[in-house]
């Protein structure tokens, strides 16, 4: 492996984060599941691509719920609980449970938030993701094999340098030609990756202080950086590279320099190899991203079709407690009135600080610990123009194609980044039209919030019409502009540290039953809380059976 595919790997498998801009998608990157009651504005007439939502309404009244204890309640119907919830039925169906799902919105998903109208269909959360075999799991089992669509592997992915939009190497071959880092730059980083650097640190390091010590200075500012932005909407200067970018930390601790450590974690999966591959799954050819024909919502809305009454919606949790004999009561406000519910297990997927209100009664130590995590406003921010309105020099044998494009902060536009969303996916506009998707705010430009959405719009054009659009091109539109106040949760310094002390608050006081989820916990990225969701229905299951045994 060459020095600088290693110094891009920090692009390609983040652990906890996979980027929200897919630009980089021959990296085993995400997009992030963003929190947080968005503002709204339609511009066009539309309607969530979600119909089906009410095939799967409230079935149980509040008469006789609290005469029967079930196995677990997940509180939360986002990507996260439902996807336990599949995998207690379908990974776990052996062990029979009895659980419900509950969330307080009227619609399942969470923050997945797909449009479509006039022939388009855009999304105002999460955008992708990459088709790792646990989503790939997830989408067999909820029927939708047929209906994957997976991005060009091929596809370039830019960066705005200098003013223009430079390519960032996808394969060893393209190495010697990119232009988005220096010759001096390139040498840097690659005898960094080699271990000619300073030592670790014995204090836990932020990223852009990991970055800087061992690739440089450019890899940092010129890929980093913006990458940084795209996952997390995040400061490089705060955010924890142990729990941002885990994988890459862990070559440096295993192997003393990240080729050492690549080159060790080679070996180990050569001497241990994977156990065989479920002949189901799809085969996507290269490291792309994947959707679904009518967006992301058709995974949400698919499980939650399968689950069928075990989904409670508009239940909206008001009280939790713990009995004497071990098992918990939750009170619920539902559209029948109050519910009150008997569970031996509790799964809470909503954001933490959601979650640090309701647990307070049971832990203040995990309470203050939930309270801690910080998540900051981003804007998503759909617009379409003609084809022709794309710059010459933008085009690649006269077509807009590539995943999109990212923006260091030091470049001079506001936008964090842009995804070609016509040009990814098949669908997604009329004849004529191109789609695109950017992303404004985060945590080093709380100043959005204090934007109407005309005012969101009209910058991310600005910004388009310096980079990608024809500064007099005429014909764009607005689709939408969404708002979500606390967005993305930040892997910051310590990060691992609050989030084990919530975790042993809740032992500590007893709550044994009672599990943390969602984004927070797993990682921002649709994918890994589809991954994390496995791991959190193996515990539920390894908790029942002592429970049984006792």
């Amino acid at each position: 492996m060459s020095a600088m595919a290693l110094s891009s790997s920090i692009l390609q498998c983040p652990p906890h984060s996979d980027i929200s801009f897919r630009f980089f998608a021959h990296t085993r990157t995400q997009p992030p599941i963003f929190f947080g009651r968005p503002r709204k504005l339609s511009y066009i007439h539309c309607s969530t691509s979600s119909s089906s939502t009410a095939n799967y309404q409230n079935t149980i009244t509040s008469q006789g719920e609290g005469d029967k204890v079930l196995d677990c309640v997940i509180v939360g119907a986002g990507i996260s609980g439902l996807c336990i919830a599949q995998a207690l039925s379908t990974k776990h169906i052996q062990s029979n449970l009895n659980f419900i799902v509950t969330e307080a919105k009227h619609r399942v998903g969470g923050n997945i938030t797909t449009m479509e109208s006039d022939g388009y269909i855009w999304e105002e959360g999460p955008n992708s993701f990459q088709p790792s075999d646990p989503v790939l799991t997830m989408a067999v089992d909820s029927g939708l094999k047929d209906d994957l669509v997976l991005g060009d592997p091929n596809a370039p992915r830019f960066v705005l340098w200098n003013g223009k939009l430079r390519p960032v190497p996808s394969k060893p071959t393209d190495l010697p030609f990119f232009d988005l880092m220096s010759f001096p730059g390139k040498i840097r980083a690659g005898l960094g990756a080699l271990g000619l650097r300073p030592p670790p640190p014995s204090y836990e390091e932020s990223v852009e202080e990991f970055v800087r010590r061992n690739l440089g200075d450019e890899v940092f500012e010129r890929l980093i950086e913006p990458f940084c932005s795209g996952v997390y909407a995040g400061d490089p200067a705060k955010l924890s590279m142990k729990a941002a970018f885990g994988k890459v930390w862990t070559l440096e601790q295993k192997g003393g320099s990240i080729i050492a450590g690549t080159l060790k974690t080679i070996q180990e999966r050569k001497n241990n190899p994977p156990p065989p591959r479920d002949p189901r799954l799809p085969k996507p050819k290269g490291q792309t991203v994947g959707s679904f024909r009518k967006g992301l919502i058709m995974l949400p809305t698919a499980i939650a079709a399968r689950l069928g009454s075990k989904v409670k919606l508009s239940w909206t949790l008001s009280n939790i407690d713990k009995s004497l004999n071990g098992e918990y009561n939750l009170t619920y406000q539902t559209p029948d009135g109050p519910v009150s519910v008997r569970t031996k297990a509790v799964v809470m997927t909503v954001p933490s600080y959601i979650a640090s209100s309701l647990l307070r009664p049971l832990s203040d130590v995990a309470a203050d610990s939930l309270s801690k995590f910080y998540y900051p406003p981003v804007a998503a921010v759909s617009l379409s123009y003609p084809k022709e309105a794309i710059r010459p020099e933008c085009l690649i044998d006269g077509e807009l194609k590539g995943f999109g494009q990212l923006h260091p902060r030091s470049q001079g536009v506001e936008t964090l980044g842009t995804i070609y969303s016509s040009s990814l996916f098949p669908g997604r506009a009329p004849p004529g039209r191109t789609l695109i998707l950017s992303y404004i705010g985060g945590a080093t430009n709380l100043g959005i919030l204090q934007k109407s959405e005309d005012e969101l719009a009209e910058t991310v054009d600005k910004d388009l019409r310096k980079i990608l659009i024809n500064p007099n091109a005429k014909g764009s539109r607005v689709l939408g502009v969404r708002v979500w106040p606390k967005a993305i949760p930040q892997f910051l310094v310590g990060h691992f540290d609050v989030l084990d002390a919530a975790k042993a608050g809740l032992a500590n006081a007893g709550q044994k039953g009672l599990f943390l989820g969602g984004n927070y916990v797993s990682g921002v990225a649709l994918g890994r809380c589809i991954e994390g969701a496995y791991d959190s229905a193996s515990e539920v299951v390894d908790f029942l059976s002592q429970y049984k045994d006792k």
